[in-house]
């Protein structure tokens, strides 16, 4: 959100708390209390997240022969084919949330401190049908690659998703959706440049100020290093502070890699959701993923959590028939057969990589429990 409005809000929020004498010398359940949440009735909602979209293959090359504009000519321009394994999943629940990472639009004009990245990505906005036909409803629109075109390309990227009606964060801009009542505050941030430090003043501010006045807060975070099975230290402070500021749930993306999920005060934190729809590589040595789901009860009393569960994937309808871990990237994601050597395969990476996270989860079920 808008900096000033951020802290206008939580100014108010803040005011409130210390004259209702919400503070005490114990240790607080987080760095702000709240006030209990906008609902009326007790609710229950399903939230579906991925990691990485990227759309329209990277425009360095040729782009009417890029690796993304092959895989749609060989479906007949059928712009549904990329999720359609998954969209089912997606259209059962109340929020499904990307990140989007790359850009809609057609202009071509690359900005200076862009001309020498070996990797661009755009897509024209009619295929943000690609999202829609999906049941996308949001995007975290904060990452290294929504600025490949410059102010004109990101500018295009909102307005496209706008007029899709599917609802977009960045840390500019807040995103607020409403699933049967319940309202989502999405907030989504980057940590390039050595933000970590600033992040870790603002970003408080913004979360409490979001929960003061929506039931349910959700927090992306593109960071971490690409190719890393784990997050590095200055990730778990940030993720944990988004939890102890008021988040009910943080995602993560960037490394290209699953990580761990921690379970820290009641709220998930999941690291890393690896690649999704993921044209920026033909061949990815790991293409393993998933789709982290959650049930959250949401009632007068605040947010609670009803279970959650991943569904292993691959990002490739190849690799998600035959199990392999890497192979031919044809940008269909494809869930592992359940109980699968594949669908193992993925919790087990996500297992041996928890060691170093004092909250991780002890187990990673694929059915509701």
């Amino acid at each position: 959100m808008k900096r000033g409005l951020a802290f206008l809000l939580c100014l108010l929020s803040l005011a409130a708390v210390a004259c209702a004498g919400e503070f005490t010398d114990s240790e607080p359940e987080s760095v702000y209390e709240f006030s209990s949440t906008q609902v009326s009735q007790t609710s229950e909602i399903l939230i579906s997240a991925v990691g990485d979209v990227t759309l329209g293959g990277n425009m360095r090359g040729n782009p009417s022969s890029n690796i993304y504009t092959k895989a749609l000519s060989a479906h007949d321009g059928d712009l549904s084919y990329f999720f359609a394994n998954v969209a089912e999943i997606f259209a059962a629940d109340d929020l499904t949330l990307v990140n989007f990472e790359g850009v809609l639009t057609n202009s071509t004009a690359v900005p200076g401190n862009k001309q020498e990245n070996e990797f661009l990505f755009r897509a024209p906005p009619e295929h943000v049908e690609v999202l829609t036909s999906g049941s996308v409803e949001a995007v975290a629109l904060e990452n290294n690659h929504v600025m490949d075109f410059g102010e004109t390309g990101y500018a295009d990227t909102v307005a496209t998703l706008e007029d899709a009606g599917i609802v977009y964060a960045s840390e500019d801009s807040m995103g607020v959706y409403n699933a049967g009542g319940v309202s989502i505050a999405l907030l989504a941030y980057q940590t390039f440049n050595d933000a970590y430090e600033r992040l870790s003043e603002e970003m408080p501010m913004d979360v409490a100020a979001a929960k003061a006045n929506y039931d349910v807060v959700i927090v992306s975070f593109h960071w971490g290093n690409e190719m890393d099975y784990a997050p590095h230290e200055r990730q778990i402070a940030l993720g944990r502070l988004a939890v102890d500021s008021g988040a009910d749930l943080v995602l993560g993306h960037h490394s290209h890699r699953v990580n761990p999920i921690e379970l820290y005060k009641g709220k998930y934190i999941v690291y890393s959701l690896g690649n999704f729809v993921f044209s920026g590589n033909s061949q990815p040595s790991d293409m393993d993923t998933f789709i982290f789901q959650q049930k959250m009860i949401v009632s007068g009393d605040g947010v609670t959590d009803g279970g959650f569960r991943i569904i292993p994937c691959s990002i490739s309808s190849v690799t998600g028939e035959n199990g392999k871990k890497s192979g031919e990237n044809d940008f269909a994601a494809t869930p592992f057969a359940p109980g699968s050597e594949a669908a193992q395969r993925v919790i087990d990476k996500m297992l041996e990589n928890s060691s170093g996270l004092e909250y991780a989860v002890e187990s990673y079920p694929t059915e509701w429990q």
